[in-house]
């Protein structure tokens, strides 16, 4: 056996690559964000988005930007209108700070609901990264935002969905103005925001930054994937940037008297597609979420709740009759039968309409259009103790879909 000495063993290690030492593995996030630093030596640390919300709830939210060059990062808040001081928040994890990073989501808890904050982030470039000696760089911060915690006795709620955007940014600005920004208190993504995952600068192009220019910094949004989210080299990488409720591909919320429910559909083909290689298995994720939605319509949060909503982009009918839909129908609606939904709001066909309850469904199905001009649309939804109220905008503001639900209790 030979024997070297640790101090030698380590010099030589030193002049040895990571990629033969890892037999050729790809390089985590870090690294490459640290390799792609290296080659943008003496450029500025910028932000390469700005700070946009995720996973709202009465007690906390997610603040998550991108920076240029892995840095350490965190958020400075304080609730609007008061004497208290700024708060620092860092994310720790197993005792340490994050940091060496560029995608960044910190965690702000133990808000109070209903109030309004006011933030800043900031990034502090990290040139060297060393066992014993940390270098630092410039900082860069953000210009100042609010946004406004879930509040668990608000009466009403009121929402945008977009669905079917496929790689158009220039849509987001054109249909959300349709119903104003002051319209809605969060916006709801419903899948097929892209045509397939390429890399980071698509998701920053083409739906970070478009939407943190509307509305994004200051009102959160959610998103679940469309089945053209599940394609191309990137689409492993969706789940670093964006944070759903409880940090899952499927998840529920209440929203004054609504009950939402928002499951990930998946592919639209069968799992032995040869354009899946043998490397999909949606036919058990749906299953495994209609396991856990016949267990969270029992909930009593469920039950009190005056309406039920599922957001999912493949509807179970009035989709045709490919796999995907027909997955759908076959582990969905039994439940949704069950517990009597309310109502579902999908996407998919990129043919728009309002398909009321009927022999096959006892609840509406609402789809909305897309992707191109002329058939795209902006749903709206809104809810209180009286009514929920749905309304459909085509891209030139005419309504092509309305409906009006009494509450079921």
């Amino acid at each position: 056996m030979l024997h070297v000495k640790r101090r030698n063993f380590i010099k030589a290690l030193s002049g040895t690559s990571l990629l033969s030492l890892t037999g050729g593995l790809s390089l985590s996030n870090t690294a490459l964000a640290a390799s792609k630093n290296q080659v943008a030596e003496g450029t500025v640390i910028t932000l390469l988005t700005q700070p946009y919300l995720q996973h709202p709830t009465a007690e906390g939210i997610t603040i998550c930007w991108i920076t240029s060059k892995p840095a350490h990062s965190w958020v400075e808040y304080w609730e609007e209108n008061t004497s208290e001081k700024k708060v620092k928040k860092q994310t720790i994890e197993d005792g340490m700070a994050l940091a060496n990073n560029m995608t960044n989501r910190i965690r702000l808890d133990k808000l109070q609901g209903g109030k309004r904050y006011r933030y800043k982030v900031f990034s502090k470039e990290i040139i060297e990264f060393l066992p014993y000696k940390k270098t630092f760089g410039d900082t860069v911060e953000s210009a100042e935002f609010s946004f406004v915690t879930v509040s668990p006795h608000k009466e009403s709620v009121s929402m945008l969905i977009l669905n079917d955007i496929h790689d158009r940014p220039h849509s987001f600005a054109h249909l959300e103005k349709l119903h104003g920004s002051k319209a809605y208190d969060e916006v709801f993504l419903n899948g097929d925001m892209f045509d397939y995952q390429t890399d980071q600068q698509q998701l920053i192009d083409h739906l970070i930054a478009p939407c943190t220019a509307l509305f994004a910094s200051e009102k959160p949004f959610l998103f679940v994937r469309g089945n053209h989210e599940t394609r191309g080299i990137f689409t492993y990488q969706l789940k670093h940037y964006f944070e759903n409720i409880g940090n899952a591909p499927y998840f529920s919320f209440s929203r004054g008297p609504v009950f939402f429910i928002a499951l990930d559909t998946g592919e639209d083909k069968e799992d032995d597609h040869e354009a899946y290689y043998g490397m999909a298995a949606f036919d058990p994720f749906r299953e495994e979420q209609a396991q856990w939605l016949d267990k969270i319509l029992q909930t009593e949060e469920a039950k009190k709740a005056l309406y039920r909503v599922v957001l999912m982009h493949i509807p179970p009918y009035h989709s045709g009759d490919w796999h995907g839909t027909t997955h759908c129908r076959k582990v969905f609606s039994p439940v949704f039968e069950k517990y009597q939904i309310s109502l579902v709001v999908s996407g998919h066909t990129h043919r728009y309409g309002v398909h009321l309850a009927q022999t096959d469904h006892s609840y509406p199905i609402v789809i909305g259009g897309g992707p191109i001009e002329g058939n795209r649309t902006a749903i709206k939804l809104t809810a209180n103790s009286q009514q929920l109220q749905l309304t459909m905008l085509l891209d030139d503001g005419k309504e092509v879909g309305s409906l009006v639900l009494k509450p079921d209790q």
